[in-house]
Parts: C-alpha cells; structure tokens; sequence
C-alpha cells in the first residue's frame, strides 16, 4: 500500500506543530535553569557592589547568549520525548503505524529540523557565543575590581576606604544621620594621622560618584605636629586640637564601574572561533618544536659531551690522547689539591649545575605553559562539533524513547530528560577532566560523552523500530507478578485473607 503524499504532508505538519511549542518552552525553562545557575556561581561579585540595573542586564543578556548552546540539546531531548510520548499515549502513534507509515517516515520532518539546529548551534557557537563570552568575562572582570558599595555598620570600625577608619556606634536611618562618629585619617601618613570625633554626622556620594562627602556636626580634631621623624618613646608629642560645629570632609571613593579592554579578555580560547583556535594551535605546536630543537641540542651539549667527552686536538699520537691527569681516578686527584682549591673547584662545578638546572627549569616551564595552552584551544575546538553534534543524538534518544514509553506531559519525560542530560554533563565532565590533565588524548576525552550518546539512541531507536514494551509500567508490573517467588507470596497472602 502507497501512503497518500498529501496524507504523508499533513501528517509532517501534525508533528511539527506539536513539536516548536514545545521546544520553545523547554529551551525558556532550560535556559532559565542555567540563568540561574550561572546567578547562584557569580552572585559574590554582584551583590554589594551597587551595580545598576542596566549593568546587570547587560551581563545576564551576554549569559543567556552563552548558555544557548547548552541549553539547546537539553531542549531538543525534552521536547521530542515529550512529543513523541504525547503521540504514544493518544494512539494516534499507532493508528499512523497501522497506515503503513514507519517510525522512520514519522520522525523524518524532525530530524531534518533537528539536523537544521545542528548547524544553527555550530554557527551560534563560532560567531556569536565567542564575543559574548569576551563580554561577559569583561563585565565580570570589572565587576571584580569595582569598589564595594559603602555600607558602614554600626559599633565596629570600618576600614574598606582607603587610608580610613570609620566608626560609627548608631545610625539614624529615618533621618539618614551618623550619631557619635569616630575617624582616623591616615592619608598623610601613621605618624601624622588625623582623628576626629563628632556628635553626628551625614554622608553621602558626589554627583560625579568620584568622591564621598562627609559633613560632621559638633566635634574636635586632633593631628599630631611632630617635627622630627625619631622620638624616644617617653618623649611627649604636641598635637593639634580643633572645636568645629561644621565640617566638610571629601574623601575619594570611586563608586563608578569601569569597565576594562575587551583586548585583556580577547587572547582567551573562548572568545576565538575556529579559524582562530586552528591557527594559534599550528603557530603554538611550531613554536614548541623550534624550541626543542634548539633546546635538546644545547642541553646535550652543556651537559654530557662538555662533561664527560674528552677533548682530542688534531695532531696527536694515539699514545698522547690517553689522559693521564685523572689517572688515578678523579677522586685521588682531589684530594691532592690544597683545601682553597678543593672549595674553588666545588663552587664551580655546583654554579655550574644551578646554572644548567635554572636554564632547564626555565624551558620546561615554558614548553608546559604552552602545551597546557594549545590543550585548552584544542578542547574548545573539539568542544564546538561535539556540543552541536549533541542536539541530533539528543534527538535519537528523546523520540524514541517517547515511542516507548507512551507517556506525554512533564511527568515521566522530564524525569527521563533530566536523568539523561546530568548523565551526559558528568561523562562529559569526566572526559574533559582526563583531557586536561593529560591522561587521555583531547579528542577522546570530548567525544567520550558523543559516543556515550550515540551507543544510547542506536538502543532506544531499535527497540522503537521493533516495538518494545521495556519501558512500559504494564509489561514490568507483569513480569513482577509474573516472578515465581513474588507469585508464591501473593498466593499466601490471598490465601491468609480467605481464612480470616
């Protein structure tokens, strides 16, 4: 029997349409999930700093645009799972079996959707997410070096303005008054520091937030007038005492954010696409191997032939190249030269061979640096095919496995997802982990979890194809009973209450 192509037309729009809503709720709520859990990792930086709103917005705009990419698959496994266990438990699943239309022939339009996300996220990945991840890592950054916003508690000194200490012991916060203050001024200087005590006082940030004005009501002043830089400790120190009934104290505090170079976070591996990940590597593994070829040669050289190789000018007979100084082994010669000679010859050999160790520590050093850098590019190139790459296996788990199990809704199906993605994010972490430190290649580690993924879809799809019932509560609930001691004890049991 030949289906219908204005059937088999119909039947791609039916699942499409019940496929964008819901991927486009999925991507919202895992988008929103990474949100939050990027808030709840970088929430020390932002809290206290009295950033603006437009600030911030800014900097959850530029995360939303870096976590896309990983919210994408999640999305993918959670809406065709869904999809799919809609179709299974409505038989409409079934009913387009028995059409003659196979499983295949149903996920057709999606998996060209699919294979069409693909390519988005690896474009996503290569030209937008790099210069939102320099972005994001800017406003961080500089959210870091942002002076905290002032928040002068009460009955302790505060010392996070520079050269000050401020205390406080009572804030009237109706009238935004400071009551019974204490300041030590240090900007001049310990041994000319500057104390003042007032009744109260009122502070607050100029209008070019460059400055913090402090105006205090009723106090004194006092400043020591010493002359002389040494005093014994008993000698007495004349101060300065002032009475004031206003005062005006402008101390700096930059309260603004400034934001850095986006050229400091430009070198990073994540704000590089692939063309520039591919050519820093090839410069990088180039400059390793001109460094070790020069570098072998002269460790060589320094440390065995100009040691151990015995020298042989042109002209000498056979009998004349034997060396004779050391002839009764190096050590009788040692202990033949005089104690200033033995100190002299020791220190040599030893700056000699701190000498060769520092020039080889320096070399291993930077050879390691810069593998550790070429690894890092190399994972965030592998990292870019393996994410969007992601989204299509993700696929080939999710439909199938909504076929099988007949369930739609937010029930089973995200259980299933969310189980299934923290497997992938930890095989995925382990691998990444191997690959840093070096136990296992980049690429196997990478693309552990892609293989991991691909084994999972190849099952779940032939058990589709194949109709399998392994994830249907029914079949299990009648395995279970079906079990020959489970069997004995329902017996019993039904036995037990016709007795009673």
């Amino acid at each position: 029997m030949i289906p219908n192509p204005f059937r088999v037309k119909k039947l791609y729009s039916f699942v499409l349409d019940g496929f964008f809503p819901l991927l486009a709720a999925t991507f919202s709520v895992s988008l929103f999930i990474f949100l939050m859990l990027f808030l709840w990792t970088y929430v020390n930086d932002m809290v206290g700093k009295g950033v603006e709103i437009k600030v911030l917005a800014e900097l959850f705009f530029y995360a939303a645009l870096t976590f896309t990419s990983m919210a994408l698959p999640l999305s993918v496994l959670l809406a065709s799972l869904i999809t799919f266990g809609n179709l299974g438990e409505h038989f409409e699943l079934l009913a387009m079996k028995a059409s003659g239309i196979s499983l295949f022939k149903i996920m057709r339009p999606l998996i060209i959707t699919v294979i069409f996300i693909v390519f988005i996220s690896f474009y996503f990945q290569n030209n937008i997410q790099t210069k939102a991840q320099i972005k994001i890592y800017t406003i961080l950054y500089s959210l870091r070096q942002k002076t905290p916003e002032l928040n002068i508690p009460e009955g302790v000194f505060y010392k996070e303005i520079k050269d000050y200490n401020v205390y406080v012991r009572h804030k009237d916060k109706k009238n935004g008054l400071l009551l019974d203050m204490m300041i030590y001024d240090y900007s001049k200087g310990f041994e000319n520091a500057l104390v003042i005590v007032a009744d109260t006082g009122r502070l607050h940030v100029s209008s070019d937030r460059k400055n913090m004005v402090l105006t205090l009501y009723s106090g004194k002043s006092f400043q020591n007038m010493g002359t002389r830089k040494t005093r014994s400790v008993r000698e007495n120190v004349p101060y300065q005492r002032e009475t004031f009934s206003l005062r005006t104290i402008l101390i700096p505090f930059d309260t603004n954010l400034t934001m850095v170079d986006e050229s400091v976070m430009g070198g990073r591996d994540v704000g590089k696409n692939i063309a520039e990940l591919t050519a820093f590597i090839d410069s990088a593994r180039y400059e390793i191997d001109s460094l070790n070829s020069r570098s072998v040669p002269f460790f060589k050289n320094r440390v065995y032939t100009n040691t151990f190789k015995q020298k042989i000018h042109s002209g000498q007979t056979s009998a004349q190249r034997n060396d004779t100084l050391f002839a009764g082994g190096f050590e009788a010669y040692f202990n033949r030269l005089s104690l200033e000679k033995q100190l002299d010859y020791a220190g040599k050999a030893k700056n000699k061979a701190d000498n060769i160790q520092n020039e080889y520590m320096y070399s291993s050093m930077n050879q390691t640096n810069t593998n550790k850098t070429i690894k890092s590019h190399e994972i965030q190139l592998q990292k870019r095919f393996a994410l969007s790459l992601a989204c299509l296996l993700f696929f080939f788990i999710g439909a199938p496995l909504g076929a099988i199990i007949r369930k739609g809704g937010l029930g089973m199906p995200a259980v299933l997802s969310v189980f299934l993605f923290i497997l992938y994010y930890t095989i995925d972490t382990f691998g990444l982990k191997m690959a840093k430190q070096g136990v296992w290649p980049v690429w196997e580690g990478m693309w552990l979890s892609t293989v991991v993924l691909a084994a999972l879809g190849a099952f779940f799809t032939y058990k589709a194809v194949n109709d399998s019932v392994m994830m249907n509560p029914d079949s299990w609930k009648t395995i279970i009973l079906n079990y020959s001691p489970v069997k004995n004890l329902l017996k019993r049991l039904k036995k037990g209450r016709n007795t009673n």
